[in-house]
Formats: C-alpha cells, sequence, structure tokens
C-alpha cells in the first residue's frame, strides 16, 4: 500500500510539474484570441497592444469611443535605436497591421512618439495592402503581408507621404 502511495504521489507531482512547465511555454499569447475585439473592451485592446512591437516604450494606451468613427491612441516613450524614423514607420504600420485585424470597430489609430506622431485609418492601410484586413485568421499570415510590404523603403515613405 505504501509503494502504491509513493507511485501516485510522484505521478501526480510529475504531472503538476509538467502542466506548470507547458503554460510557461505558451506565455506568449496567441493575438488572435482577441480577433473581433472592439475598441470599448479596454482589457483586450490592452493585451493586443503589450503583444506588439516596442510594448515595452508604450507609455499610455487612449480609446476613443464617445462617438463614431472610434479610435485607439498609442503614445510611446524615445525608441532607443539607431535609424529611430524608419522604426518608427514599421511600428506604426506593423502595430496599425494587427489592431485594425484583430479590433471590428476601430477606424484610426494615432501613433504618438516624442518628436514626431502619425495617424493611420484602416481603409488607408487597406488600400495600402490592397488587401482586406478582417479576413486573416492567424498570426503567421498578418506577419507574411507585414514583411512584404515593409522591404521596399519607397512604398514605405509613400505610405506616410500619401
Amino acid at each position: 500500500m505504501k509503494r502504491i502511495t509513493i507511485y501516485f504521489i510522484s505521478l501526480l507531482s510529475l504531472m503538476i510539474l509538467l502542466s506548470g512547465c507547458s503554460l510557461n511555454a505558451d506565455s506568449k499569447t496567441d493575438l488572435f484570441q482577441y480577433k473581433n475585439s472592439y475598441v470599448g473592451d479596454n482589457s483586450a485592446v490592452g493585451n493586443i497592444v503589450k503583444q506588439l512591437a516596442h510594448n515595452k516604450e508604450l507609455n499610455q494606451i487612449s480609446l476613443e469611443t464617445k462617438k463614431e468613427p472610434y479610435g485607439i491612441i498609442l503614445e510611446y516613450k524615445d525608441i532607443d535605436v539607431k535609424k529611430v524614423d524608419k522604426e518608427m514607420k514599421e511600428t506604426v504600420i506593423s502595430n496599425s497591421t494587427f489592431l485594425f485585424a484583430l479590433i471590428k470597430n476601430v477606424d484610426w489609430i494615432t501613433f504618438k512618439f516624442p518628436d514626431q506622431e502619425f495617424s493611420v485609418t484602416k481603409e488607408k492601410l487597406q488600400d495600402w495592402y490592397n488587401n482586406k484586413l478582417d479576413g486573416f485568421e492567424n498570426e503567421q499570415d498578418l506577419k507574411k503581408l507585414i514583411q512584404e510590404h515593409l522591404k521596399s523603403e519607397d512604398s514605405v515613405n509613400q505610405f506616410f507621404h500619401q
């Protein structure tokens, strides 16, 4: 009886240990669990933004939900990279792409950096991609779309000068 008890406790301990390890391995949330969220759901918006580029430099999130068109304002601290302008533009495109793909009713996003501000509308970004963003069902396909369009610096600059 003692052996069975020891065996059972050992097996139970091993299962608890393994389940704890698997939770840590999946600590990066699947962003698409927030697909079809709304701007008014500050928890979902916050969880999405925490997974996006330069989330450590994010200072404040403001949600504009009182009247349409609905929007999000993201305020960042200094981004410490060599090519700041390029990095800011890539962050704006990448982060807004994810937000527009995941949040149903967001129409515009403003990115405020210490020395610069960018506003992006869903319509303008979809026109630039020539693709509807709400049709994406997984993170890999969306990242692929973003990377394809970020390859051309001329195309990125054209987006910001339209």
